[in-house]
Parts: C-alpha cells; structure tokens; sequence
C-alpha cells in the first residue's frame, strides 16, 4: 500500500531545505508526494515564490492563501486561522498518512493544529533550537508537542526536545538541511552569477539580510538605521541585500533597504534570488551581515564570515566563524572591518559547521519510509 507523505511550505527559504527531500519522496514508487503551498509562496509582495516550485518539477496538490495583506499583529493573527480552518479542510481531502513540517513560522502552526485535530501525525524538522529575539521559538516548540517524529540538527537539540517528555526513539538526530542542501548544489561560476545578479562583483563583497525581531516591543527602525549607517561606510564594497520574510514589522525594513539602494550605487536590493543563487552568493562573498539563520547554520560549510547582529538568533549553536554584536553601527562597523582582516581570514579555514557535514536529507527519508505509523497518534509523556 503506498503511503502518502504530505509536505507544507510557505517560504522560499524553507523549501530551499525541503526540495532535495521532496525529491526522494517523489522519486519512490512505494511513497506518493503531497504537498500544500502556503504562507508567502503565494504573496505578489514577496516575490510569489510558489512559481519556484513549480519551476524545480513539482506541482503543489493545495495552494492555500493566507491573505497576507500587511505586516500587522491583526494581519497575522487572521492568517493564522484562516490557515488552521483551510488547513483543516484540504487534509480532508488529501487523507495523508503523515504530514511533514519545517521550523517554526507561524503558517506551520496553523498547519500543526489542523493536523492534531485531524489525528494525522507530524514528522517535525529543526526541531529543539533556541531563538530567544523571535516568537518563532515558542512556535517551534509547540509544534513539537504536537509532533511525533522529531528530525533535529544536532545532540544538544534532541536532547531538548526530549526534555519536553519525547520520546528519545522517535527523535532523531540527523544533522543540518541546509548544510545537506550546500552539498547537493552545484555553486555557479562567479561571472555566471554576476550575469544572473545584474551586478559585478568587487575585491570586497556582503551579502546582507535582516528580518524582524518579533518580540521587540518596539519598532525595528532604529535598528536597521544603524544597521545601514554602518554599512553606508563600505563604499569600496559590493553589498547584496536579500529583502526580509513575512514577519510582523518587514515593511519598514523593506522600504529602507530599497531607499538605501536608491542612494548607494554599491548596492542592490532582492526580493527572493532562488536557492542556487543565494547559496552561490553565500559561496563568493567576505561575510553574511544581518540576523538570518544561514549565516549560522549554513555560512560556516562555505568557511563565509557571519557578521550576527542583535539577539534574533541568539541561543543557537554558533561555529567560530560568526561575530556577534548589537545594533549600534559602530559595532556593527568594527565586527565588518574584523571579517575582512587577514587574521580573520586565516581563522576561517579551521572553522567546523555544528550541524553537521551533510547526509540530513537520505536519513530523514529513510525513516520516513519505513517507520510504523500504526498507533504512533497516541504519545507518551517521558519523563526524564
């Protein structure tokens, strides 16, 4: 009997982690791909990303649109229940034997709700991380309650999720996806990826990202201002700036970036580059400047210097590689200018990524596969 695996995405940076999966799912005649595309996939703002999808040779059975109107706390709020009633209804017709889920966003715990009150199991990945700066940590962690295969990154996270009463045989150390997806990709040559960026690349280059804080109480315009003033003082650098996720407070720092660009002819701003793009850019530039978690989890493999700046990120496994510092520009200037000393440089060869030196992907299907789902709805509590 084929069993059917159900795959959500709703951002294109967690399908970039999911495609190599779905690919061996897709590929296997005992196994029948599902999937459902969500969250910004299907936003005109966000670069309507579901057409990547598409172009890499899959064909979502759902697209359900959240209505993501703007960036406010309503906004979001509404899209949550709406994804757990739509959610809901296409499981109904999709009938899968389990439902895969990647991180911590918030159109993953609609789909985490709608699957436990359905009675469909939950293979989670990247599950157990810390990210004390977004509300994304409590997500994650609620979605591994409700989960019941658990795919983490590294020893430290599986022992977390089993400190919140999982069962030790159901979670499953296997070790990064994006460092998986870095093996599986072939980085293009620099001019092909200067003809596909429109921009040449200089001695020195950044690749830059910054998404919201969630739990700041405050607005993040403070912070991105110091975060572009200090970067306004690398005239004599390239700067790439990928454009923030659908999290509450992306407009203003959306509209910055692109005004910073305007105004320095040095930088470029882009809504989604594709992953063979952004990795190929990870691949050839000084450092990765910002909050984003492929500084931390994926930069590292490449030996690329990661500027982290704020708390967003603060809690996960760090390699040498990644300075830290607050959102004050001179900070943020001193940490830039150390990445690109030689000292630094020569302290990048030795760096080793936490998570892992691929292989994620192929043990991650492996138990999809195999494992029995007989009775697996009903958890019990392990205590410690």
């Amino acid at each position: 009997m084929t069993r059917k695996i159900l795959v959500v995405t709703g951002s294109r940076a967690e399908f970039g982690l999911l495609q190599f999966l779905m690919k061996e799912i897709d590929r296997d005649e005992t196994l029948e791909l599902q999937i459902i595309a969500t969250g910004s996939h299907l936003s005109r703002n966000h670069g309507y990303t579901v057409n990547e999808i598409k172009e890499k040779g899959f064909s979502p059975n759902f697209e359900i649109d959240l209505n993501l109107l703007n960036d406010t706390k309503e906004s979001i709020s509404n899209s949550i229940g709406t994804g757990t009633k739509e959610f809901t209804k296409t499981y109904e017709i999709l009938d899968p034997d389990i439902i895969v889920l990647l991180g911590d966003r918030y159109e993953i715990l609609s789909a985490a709700i709608s699957a436990l009150i359905s009675k469909i199991p939950i293979a989670h990945i990247h599950g157990g991380e810390i990210t004390e700066g977004a509300f994304d940590e409590a997500i994650r962690h609620s979605v591994t309650k409700m989960s019941h295969l658990h795919f983490v990154s590294n020893d430290v996270y599986r022992k977390r999720v089993i400190q919140l009463g999982e069962l030790p045989c159901n979670v499953h150390t296997v070790g990064g996806l994006g460092v998986d997806v870095l093996k599986r990709t072939q980085i293009l040559p620099k001019k092909v990826l200067e003809k596909s960026l429109g921009f040449s690349f200089l001695d020195k280059n950044l690749l830059v990202t910054l998404h919201p804080v969630t739990l700041n109480k405050t607005n993040f315009d403070r912070e991105t201002k110091e975060l572009l003033h200090a970067l306004s003082e690398f005239n004599d650098t390239n700067i790439i700036i990928t454009l923030p996720n659908a999290d509450p407070g992306n407009q203003s720092i959306r509209k910055q970036m692109k005004d910073f660009a305007a105004y320095n002819p040095n930088a470029k701003t882009y809504e989604s580059l594709g992953n063979e793009v952004y990795l190929s850019c990870l691949a050839n530039v000084d450092g990765v400047i910002g909050n984003s978690s492929s500084g931390i989890t994926e930069a590292p493999s490449l030996k690329t210097a990661t500027v982290n700046v704020g708390d967003r990120q603060k809690g996960r496994l760090m390699a040498s590689s990644i300075i830290h510092c607050n959102f004050e520009k001179n900070e943020i200037k001193s940490s830039i200018e150390k990445i690109f000393s030689q000292k630094f440089k020569i302290q990048l060869n030795n760096t080793i990524n936490p998570y892992g030196d691929g292989g994620a992907t192929r043990k991650i299907f492996e138990v999809l596969k195999t494992v029995k789902l007989k009775g697996i709805i009903k958890k019990a509590f392990y205590d410690l």
